[in-house]
């Protein structure tokens, strides 16, 4: 079932429930290495977050992104791909693959230089070769679906929460509920300014959220996702989204992800929010990465 509007959507929620009957959380994840990095001007049409106005350093982005991937081995089983210099953005892999337990999807991207990185032949092959898994390929369809950028999804109870903005439309919402197998997605418009939804919105295990009410379109969008899981809600201001506070992921039961800049934001009482609902803060220093638009959440690509 797909919803449009924060009324049809509790209303879908309340006349069905949808019980926790899926993993919550990954079993393994990958990054791409951020080799020659620099900023794709292409994606900046689009993305205020990404700071055109400076220059980017590639060993300090490198070092950075190591120290990511090192201490995500914590939490879960994570692997590296060598980044290719002609898809800079492609340090951003969870908005082009995805997967659901024995299907890979790919995503159908709207700039040149991110459909680059969706044909890359050795993460196909990893997929499909390696652990055997179906690929769904969405690069294919005239549609525009950023995967896990512009779906953020509850895994447990597998429900889909859409923004809609240039790099989503209604009719990749539509295959990309197809494709994660999801039971209900909620559809949302992004505020004016806003790409992707999982820079507003973080689910986190099933179990809590984190949200950016000024990132949507409708605040009654924002406040019905939210009374799913309250009182475990975490409301982050324009300041903190703009810090990255709401691109956050949980790769255990435990913890929960964020950069270094965005766990810095957050006020005592909001960690301690978290810590009370059993989910440790956990940051990485990823200012140099952040530059180019995206942070924590953007460069993991979760393997279920």
């Amino acid at each position: 079932m797909i919803v449009d509007s924060p009324a049809d959507f509790l209303a879908a929620y309340s006349a069905r429930r949808f019980p926790i009957d899926a993993p919550t959380t990954a079993r393994a994840a990958f990054l791409v290495a951020p080799n020659e990095f620099s900023l794709a001007a292409e994606s900046a049409t689009d993305n205020r977050y990404m700071a055109m106005q400076g220059s980017a350093d590639p060993l300090r982005a490198l070092a950075q992104h190591a120290a990511l991937a090192s201490a995500l081995r914590e939490s879960l089983p994570t692997l590296v791909f060598p980044g290719d210099p002609a898809a800079p953005d492609g340090v951003f892999p969870n908005n082009v693959f995805a997967t659901v337990p024995g299907r890979a999807i790919i995503g159908a991207m709207r700039h040149a230089v991110r459909r680059r990185e969706a044909a890359r032949a050795d993460l196909r092959m990893f997929f499909r070769d390696l652990l055997h898994y179906e690929l769904v390929d969405l690069s294919t369809e005239p549609v525009v679906a950023e995967l896990t950028g512009a779906m953020v999804i509850d895994r447990g109870r597998r429900i889909g929460f859409c923004g809609l903005s240039e790099r989503c439309d209604r009719a990749g919402a539509a295959a990309m509920h197809r494709a994660f197998g999801l039971k209900l997605t909620f559809c949302f418009g992004l505020a004016p300014g806003e790409y992707h939804a999982n820079v507003v919105l973080a689910q986190l295990a099933s179990r809590a959220l984190i949200v950016a009410p000024d990132g949507f379109a409708d605040p009654a969008a924002a406040e019905a996702i939210a009374s799913v899981y309250a009182p475990r809600v975490l409301r982050v201001s324009v300041a903190q989204k703009a810090a990255f506070a709401a691109n956050a992921i949980t790769l255990d039961a435990d913890n929960v992800w964020l950069s270094a800049r965005a766990a810095a934001s957050l006020l005592p009482a909001q960690s301690q929010a978290l810590a009370d609902w059993g989910l440790r803060l956990r940051s990485v220093d990823l200012d140099e990465i952040e530059k180019a638009g995206g942070s924590l959440r953007c460069c993991v690509a979760e393997i279920f």
